[in-house]
């Protein structure tokens, strides 16, 4: 038999293809990327990595292609980015090789489906309403009580698409958006009208049965969601942790889930944990190198160990506090210069300073987490150093914009 390959399936799992392809070659395994446009991922070309053209929301074409492939390689296992997960779970099952339920996944990507299975399993939720059109959404929202949060019913994360609602004018406003022509639609338009829960935001990083960290997550003001900073761990007691491990535990057995990752994400609110979401898969980057650097645990070589049928190693070896704070752009224009993430990066306690784009890009901002142009990492043995630290880097950095011309100039 050839080489071990693991096929990643559109780029691996969102936003960190690159870093699973670089675990991989670390436990001797030949990655190669199927994908539909290989040209979207930057890091293919430097890497040199082994890239197959290949219409990945076809799962017999992506039969096809494997069955190729494992004619010259020893296919060791197979991962996938979130929306073509359920996908990538039939190719496992198809290949007789390690993978998540298909069935589970598919009803957690249904945002509707998941609320109305975890809501039937006693899980804290907000409360919601399905909506299809802008009658529906209106009288929804009435039921519920502004204000209100709107966003499609079948996504794929990031805060695109999600908005909050404080009257019926922003109401009427962003559901012509949502059904219009502005966002692009899986499948037929469907709207999730939900309770604003309000209170500190968390996430969960699980994999399998067993919760890693509880992080908290700060966003940007309102009505948006753009991520500004992820800290973990949060900053709870043993009761609060508990509760919301438990409650996460709750999830797993509502949805079906419990191999390999998954990501809640969860409000405290007055009357305790609610429920935001889960994701079943690893939260994108930076979330696994905030765990790997808090705690010494490699969630992207521990999931692709269970990927190929080994073990995986979830012991924690460390107690570390990380942080990353994201820039994130301040008006619409053209990037005029970027700069200072040399600097940053040479601060002490700084493990990464990336910029997202370069000096010419149009900056036009989505209210989502594409509004972010880089992050830094920062990691030390206290919440207050990271923090520190992390301030200090930042302020070496700094960017100008020049707003674009308006039709009368």
């Amino acid at each position: 038999m050839g080489r071990k390959a693991l096929i990643l399936v559109e780029g691996g799992p969102w936003g960190c293809g690159l870093l699973y392809v670089q675990a991989a070659q670390r436990l001797g395994l030949h990655p190669i990327i199927l994908s539909a446009d290989p040209t979207c991922y930057d890091y293919l070309a430097v890497e040199k990595i082994q890239t197959m053209r290949v219409d990945t929301s076809n799962l017999d074409a992506l039969i096809l292609e494997c069955s190729r492939i494992r004619a010259i390689y020893d296919i060791a296992g197979i991962v996938g980015k979130s929306a073509a997960y359920a996908t990538v779970g039939k190719l496992c099952r198809h290949f007789d090789l390690p993978g998540p339920n298909p069935a589970s996944i598919e009803q957690c990507q249904d945002k509707f489906t998941q609320h109305q299975l975890l809501a039937e399993a006693g899980v804290p939720m907000p409360a919601y309403r399905l909506a299809a059109n802008a009658r529906d959404v209106e009288s929804s929202a009435a039921e519920i009580g502004l204000p209100v949060i709107l966003k499609p019913s079948v996504g794929s994360g990031g805060s695109i698409g999600v908005r909050l609602c404080r009257n019926l004018d922003d109401i009427a406003e962003y559901t012509t958006h949502l059904l219009g022509e502005k966002h692009l639609w899986r499948s037929s338009p469907s709207i999730l009208v939900e309770e604003f829960a309000q209170g500190p935001h968390y996430t969960v990083e699980i994999m399998g049965n067993e919760v890693i960290g509880i992080g908290t997550c700060d966003f940007g003001p309102p009505p948006h969601f753009v991520y500004r900073q992820f800290t973990l761990p949060a900053l709870l007691s043993d009761e609060e942790s508990n509760c919301i491990a438990e409650v996460s535990l709750s999830c797993l057995r509502a949805l079906g889930l419990g191999w390999g990752p998954t990501g809640i994400e969860f409000r405290w609110t007055k009357d305790g944990p609610v429920v935001i979401e889960v994701n079943p898969r690893l939260h994108g980057t930076p979330a696994p190198q905030l765990v790997q650097l808090a705690y010494g645990v490699d969630l992207i070589t521990e999931h692709i160990k269970l990927v190929i049928g080994d073990e995986c190693d979830l012991r924690k070896r460390r107690s570390h506090t990380a942080a990353a704070r994201f820039l994130v752009a301040e008006r619409d224009g053209a990037l005029d210069w970027i700069g200072g993430d040399s600097q940053a990066a040479a601060v002490s306690g700084v493990a990464e300073a990336k910029f997202y784009v370069k000096p010419n890009t149009p900056i036009v901002r989505k209210g989502d987490y594409r509004d972010c142009i880089g992050h830094v990492i920062a990691a030390s043995p206290t919440h207050a150093q990271t923090e520190a630290i992390l301030q200090h880097a930042v302020d070496l950095i700094d960017w100008s914009i020049t707003p674009f011309p308006t039709p009368d100039e």
